[in-house]
């Protein structure tokens, strides 16, 4: 059920997600899934509904740095990135405080938590409100393409109450960066470009993790039921195709992530053209190359897992 927000439906959102319940929540990146994040049955909750393996941590949100500061352990890194980019697409790893009440669950029991402020209205008045922290992962089966309006969420999950916050602004999910570790490791990028966070604290390990220790990382993910085919001039036949910049292909199965060659503009569109071409009218989807640049980095990130073959 897609509602708008309103007081009323932020006060039944509130009620919901305190007594364990599961809402659709549009953030600046993706639309979450999201549950109270103290509540073991409610987290437990949103790895059945996305049948997410449960090795697989959750990102907690909160409505300000401070709402953390009693769940894990802070350091003068994080205080610079928390104030240059909060609220924002970006998720911080930090150790777990002992004293923390954010389930176990949500954390796959690691000794770290990964969290963050999303920049969105109706998210941050709703963490105001309920005053609880949030696990909010994409609100799509574990695996699948991400939402980024509140009728894909109600596509894969259509009993659940989402509020609508329109389409994202972002459309790609959040820069995750551990700082557990002596040099800050980006474990994934995202919405937030990585020369912007090396130009606010420096060097960045970015040497590919086998660990999960944040969401995202699993070889497969973000996939479409189609495979894909990348780095493609041009679809063959039986292939939608997702182009990237000036075209000659035209046709109503060929859409462009940015006529213009705009990285930010083809990662708004990404996961929602990715869905409109996933029917079964075609065999596969082509996919034009993206340059490795600024938000490229993640788009080919995303691109990459979707193509790759699938995780059982």
């Amino acid at each position: 059920m897609i509602v708008l927000p309103t007081d009323r439906s932020f006060e039944e959102a509130s009620c919901l997600l305190r007594k364990g319940d599961l809402i659709g929540l549009p953030t600046e990146t993706v639309y979450g899934l999201a549950a109270n994040a103290t509540q073991d049955l409610a987290v437990a909750r949103i790895f059945e509904q996305k049948k997410r393996p449960i090795f697989n941590p959750l990102i907690i949100h909160g409505p300000s740095k401070e709402a953390f500061k009693n769940h894990v352990s802070w350091n003068e890194t994080s205080d610079i990135l928390a104030d240059a980019f909060w609220p924002g697409p970006l998720t911080l790893v930090l150790p777990r405080l002992t004293s923390s009440s954010v389930s176990l669950l949500a954390s796959a029991g690691l000794d770290s938590l990964a969290v963050r402020v999303p920049h969105h209205p109706i998210a941050l008045t709703l963490l105001k409100k309920v005053e609880i922290p949030l696990a909010a992962p994409s609100a799509n089966p574990s695996g699948k393409v991400s939402p980024t309006q509140a009728n894909h969420v109600e596509e894969d999950f259509p009993d659940l109450f989402i509020l609508d916050g329109g389409d994202t602004s972002v459309g790609l999910e959040s820069t995750i960066l551990d700082l557990t570790t002596s040099l800050p490791r980006l474990l994934r990028p995202g919405g937030l470009s990585l020369e912007a966070i090396q130009a606010i604290i420096g060097p960045i390990d970015t040497t590919p993790q086998k660990l999960i220790k944040a969401p995202g990382m699993m070889t497969s993910h973000y996939a479409p039921t189609l495979p894909l085919r990348l780095n493609a001039d041009e679809p063959l036949e039986g292939e939608a195709y997702l182009a990237f910049g000036p075209t000659s292909c035209k046709g109503n199965h060929i859409l462009n992530l940015s006529e213009r060659s705009n990285l930010t503009e083809a990662a708004a569109n990404l996961f929602k053209m990715l869905r409109f071409l996933d029917q079964p009218d075609f065999q596969r989807i082509s996919v034009a190359s993206i340059p490795f640049q600024g938000l490229g980095l993640a788009l080919n990130d995303r691109l990459y897992r979707a193509a790759a073959p699938r995780e059982l």
